[in-house]
């Protein structure tokens, strides 16, 4: 399919350029009009037999293009126009270009939005549909983020700055899957097209980076709990929650390749937090039924994710293992010492309402899905949890 074969490229059209001419937002450009031109050209001539090589050729001669009408840079264009098209390893150049869409002068944000359009090869007006703003905002920040990294070096960073700036690349590949997986907004449950990015990215920067175990646990992490999208809803797009989903439904062969991913990278990498996210998963993929759950290994490994990576939701889920290991009077007690930042935050809510509901005590069950109910943005969420209520 040509619009898959053009987003697979984007990025490795875009190095080269930004490689050999310099400046970002120029290149960006030129880069976008020789997509639009392939996606023109292409169904109707047929692919040619070096798509990347042809859209690096149009790209090239649209920035050099505009060089030559700008007077002030007349002479850069002689220089410039006189040199080869510029064909550099897309491995090296994918990776870096990561690294400079996640660059720590910009916020998550846009380096979100920059990362998606750069290297995702998404138009704006897809990422203002699968983040349900409008399209000027996403634009916005795209430009801003373009104008900040204005004569910003397109290298690798020094080997002193690395483990920051893939730090930051795992995190922002990661906020785009899971707002994919679970759209913090909406009418659907799923942003299917955000969700399969990040995988496609994170499989090419461990293709990249095999030697680095956090970026193995995150395509596991994601494999993982992509493996139970078909059974997470229902025909009309309710949302099914995971004891009561249909296994069978689940996709077995990414369930087998996370599970060997994650399992192979816990013998021979440093454990970090995508890590022990994956073999979380893992083991609620591993079970047959609900019931078979082994909520002490998943209670072990939420205690070692909380020791690695601290944070509000984190030890929400720990107190959710607690409860399903030692009771549900336990699991409440410890709630009432959870971050106050998740007060107005509707898992609080939702967890609160199941530990009542597992207790026996109905009328506040039924109160707190209601409140979560009322909290979240996404509509699924939100007819489930009054259903919950409703039930009670």
């Amino acid at each position: 399919m040509v619009e898959e074969l053009l987003r697979e490229l984007a990025p490795q059209v875009l190095g080269p350029l930004v490689r050999r001419y310099g400046d970002f937002d120029a290149c960006e450009d030129a880069v976008q009009e020789a997509l639009l031109a392939a996606s023109q050209q292409w169904p109707a001539d047929g692919v040619p037999d070096n798509p990347r090589s042809w859209l690096v050729t149009v790209a090239s001669r649209r920035r050099i293009e505009v060089l030559r009408s700008e007077a002030a840079r007349a002479r850069r264009e002689e220089s410039v126009s006189a040199e080869p098209v510029p064909e550099l390893s897309s491995v090296d150049d994918s990776l870096t270009l990561l690294m400079l869409c996640c660059h720590p002068a910009l916020t998550p944000q846009s380096q979100v939005a920059l990362t998606l359009r750069a290297v995702g090869g998404l138009t704006t007006g897809e990422i203002a549909r699968a983040f349900l703003v409008p399209e000027a905002t996403i634009g916005q920040r795209i430009s801003r983020a373009k104008a900040k990294l204005h004569g910003a070096r397109f290298a690798m960073p020094p080997a002193e700055e690395l483990p920051p700036r893939l730090a930051a690349v795992l995190h922002v590949l990661y906020l785009i899957f899971n707002e994919g997986y679970t759209a913090s907004s909406g009418s659907s449950l799923h942003r299917v097209e955000l969700s399969a990015e990040a995988i496609r990215l994170t499989r090419q920067l461990r293709s990249e980076l095999p030697a680095e175990g956090e970026v193995a646990g995150l395509l596991a992490l994601m494999l993982l709990n992509d493996a139970r999208r078909p059974a997470r809803t229902t025909a009309d797009g309710a949302l099914v929650p995971l004891p009561e989903q249909d296994r069978s439904l689940w996709d077995a062969e990414a369930i087998a390749e996370g599970t060997e991913l994650i399992a192979s990278t816990l013998r021979t990498a440093p454990v970090g937090a995508y890590q022990l996210q994956a073999a979380i998963a893992a083991v609620h993929d591993e079970a047959a039924r609900a019931e078979d759950t082994d909520w002490r290994q998943i209670l072990m490994l939420y205690e070692l994710l909380e020791s690695t990576a601290p944070g509000p939701m984190v030890t929400l889920n720990r107190i959710v293992a607690v409860a399903m290991v030692h009771g549900p009077a336990r699991g409440l007690a410890l709630l009432d010492d959870v971050d106050p930042a998740l007060k107005d935050h509707h898992r609080l809510a939702a967890v609160r309402a199941h530990l009542l509901e597992l207790s026996g005590d109905r009328a506040a069950a039924r109160s707190a899905y209601q409140q979560a109910a009322r909290l979240t943005g996404s509509v699924p969420e939100q007819r489930y949890l009054q259903s919950r209520a409703d039930a009670l």
